[in-house]
């Protein structure tokens, strides 16, 4: 597939990806384009040009804060769309009346690409939640007797999810000092991110219904990068017995653009062998792990990145399909635009972990940092950046970057 436009060839904003987000420039307000390459194509632009060729895409669906209305039109609509402008792109006959909706990368301002009811996050690499079981319990039976049989999560603060770029506080809370048996209240000493993902949901389901692992890639729209911030002293204080509240909801932080499941689909992969066997309805077939590069670096306030992690979503242990399922099947009705993240993706060795707490497994030993300083968890002025991207037979799809710098607490 080539394109007229001229696109790098490490572009994560590739003619094979084309993801949705919202943004805005100096004289737009907040509206729907498309990735490709330096630019965003202004969707309204497109449709105003009369090149979409679909009755249903209204200036007020396209013009529009969240990509909400846009999804809730189903896929036999938004696929079409992806496609079109695919198409387009693709056509010099087009060119000129395309490039009048292009807008450079540089002169855009991101914003959330939608907005979040609910957000789930879920605790799905066998890895990750092997390593902290082996910290904090018995290394010789790491995974809790139910983690094999379920896809463990819990429901998480959906107002406190930023895109990329937003500047976050330092949270403050109760810890309990090493050696005391009373809490203090303080600034977090223990700040980590955690390399996720998360999927967006693209169609609601009524309360009392449930949906399948063979339905659940109809109800997904897309993915996007996601760093689910952690303050790890508050959030060992407080999350016996009910699990996190400050420790978690304080900031997560997500990519701008959406890739669909249909940009991804060239990069299925096979999922690890489920031992022992799961229950019916977490039963599937095909695949539905991704080849999905990820990557985090450290980056401290006026120096440079340093890639402390390189990682892959293909870990994953439970997938987004089994995932959708358990969370539905007691009746828990989804709507379009909530957020369900992964947990922390680590890998199967130290160069592929997902956290400092694993990084630094549990503060007992330092990185160092090319500047020389040393990190065992994140310091004020710290900026942590998310990378991910597809790669095979000439495509490349990426997510762009999560990123979050750290401020001191207020």
């Amino acid at each position: 597939m080539n394109s007229w436009l001229n696109i790098s060839a490490d572009s994560d904003f590739s003619i094979y990806n084309l993801p949705f987000g919202i943004f805005s420039t100096a004289k737009d307000s907040p509206r729907i384009g498309i990735a490709i390459g330096k630019y965003a194509i202004d969707l309204s632009k497109l449709n105003d040009a009369g090149l979409l060729l679909n009755d249903k895409l209204t200036n007020d669906i396209l013009v529009n804060n969240y990509l909400n209305d846009f999804i809730a039109l189903g896929k036999e609509v938004t696929v079409p769309v992806r496609e079109r402008v695919q198409g387009l792109l693709c056509d010099e006959g087009h060119k000129s009346a395309v490039e009048q909706c292009l807008i450079s990368l540089s002169d855009v301002t991101m914003h959330m690409p939608v907005q979040v009811g609910d957000y789930t996050d879920f605790y799905s690499s066998i890895e990750h939640a092997t390593n902290v079981g082996m910290m904090f319990r018995d290394p010789e039976n790491a995974l809790l007797p139910n983690w094999k049989h379920i896809p463990v999560g819990y429901h998480g603060r959906s107002s406190s999810i930023v895109p990329s770029g937003t500047e976050i506080h330092r949270p403050k809370g109760q810890v309990l000092p090493k050696g005391e048996d009373k809490p203090v209240f303080s600034p977090c000493r223990l700040l980590d991110f955690e390399l996720e993902m998360a999927f967006i949901v693209g169609k609601s389901t009524k309360m009392g219904s449930s949906v399948s692992t063979d339905e659940a890639a109809d109800h997904i729209f897309g993915m996007t990068l996601f760093n689910d911030w952690s303050a790890r002293d508050i959030q060992k204080w407080e999350y016996v017995p009910l699990g996190p509240f400050l420790g978690k909801s304080f900031a997560s932080t997500t990519s701008a653009w959406v890739v669909t499941l249909e940009a991804l689909a060239p990069f299925k992969v096979d999922g690890p062998q489920q031992d022992p066997p799961v229950q019916p309805y977490l039963a599937y077939n095909g695949q539905h792990n991704y080849d999905i590069n990820l990557e985090v670096a450290i980056c401290p306030d006026g120096g440079s990145d340093n890639v402390v992690s390189k990682s892959n979503y293909q870990y994953m242990y439970w997938n987004m399909a089994q995932q959708l399922a358990h969370h539905t099947v007691n009746g828990c009705n989804i709507n379009v635009g909530d957020m369900m993240a992964s947990g922390t993706i680590s890998g199967k060795d130290e160069s592929s972990y997902g956290s400092m707490l694993e990084i630094s497994w549990a503060g007992s030993k330092s990185l160092t940092l090319n500047d020389g300083s040393e990190r065992k968890f994140i310091k004020d002025g710290d900026t942590v950046k998310l990378k991910g991207y597809c790669e095979k037979d000439g495509m490349r799809v990426g997510f762009g970057e999560a990123n979050g710098k750290i401020l001191p607490a207020n």
